[in-house]
């Protein structure tokens, strides 16, 4: 596969628009060690150096909106926050400029992925012209995801959801992979969820993202 050592101009889109059923609540409002889940990922896309960085918000978009506040972000705002995660992505691409070469599609309840986590995709992408690079936890690919601006008219025509899973499937023997522990896949969709985040975090396993991914 042919490479390029050419730094890659990544944004992030991440996707925060849903109506959190299963929490019974914003989940996007729950914190973890004192900070949301919302400002948690937005604040790792922006260490990680992503720029534009644009949060998709639905539900209780101006609560959302103030738990942004101070942050260099953009937001996007998905009327169908109850529809398909496609919805979502689709607004959050149309946010980005022309000069965007990639976007890196994130989901702020995967409270798990570190901004190490984040500019290692970038930094992988920026080693080759391969169209995406997916991060793999075992035998499960998951977001974060990078997708190179090739890919943006197949993720804006396809509906339905996981992320462009369809997209990903389409063009996985052209994909670049990194792997993480199988724990980091962990999203927070219910109280127990959250606990179990909770207590994962600070553990060895987790430390392990902050040195980059599995050889």
């Amino acid at each position: 596969m042919p490479t390029t050592s050419k730094p890659l101009a990544a944004a992030a889109v991440i996707l925060a628009a849903g109506a959190s059923r299963r929490m019974g609540r914003n989940k996007m409002l729950l914190q973890v060690q004192g900070e949301t889940l919302l400002r948690r990922a937005a604040r790792r896309a922006l260490d990680a150096g992503l720029a534009p960085v644009v949060v998709v918000l639905g539900y209780e978009a101006e609560l959302a909106r103030a738990a942004l506040a101070g942050l260099a972000c953009d937001t996007a705002f998905n009327r169908d926050f109850t529809g398909p995660t496609s919805s979502s992505l689709h607004r959050g691409l149309e946010r980005l400029g022309g000069d965007t070469e990639a976007a890196v599609v994130i989901l702020a309840d995967m409270v798990l992925v570190s901004g190490d986590m984040l500019s290692a995709l970038v930094a992988r992408a920026g080693t080759t012209t391969a169209p995406l690079v997916v991060s793999r936890y075992g035998d499960v690919t998951a977001p974060p995801l990078l997708f190179r601006r090739e890919l943006f008219g197949e993720l804006l025509a396809w509906n339905g959801e996981g992320c462009g899973k369809a997209v990903v499937q389409r063009h996985r023997d052209q994909a670049l992979y990194l792997d993480w522990p199988p724990a980091v896949l962990t999203d927070i969709d219910t109280p127990e969820d959250l606990r179990a985040a909770q207590a994962l975090i600070g553990s060895e396993t987790l430390r392990e993202t902050e040195t980059g991914p599995a050889a």
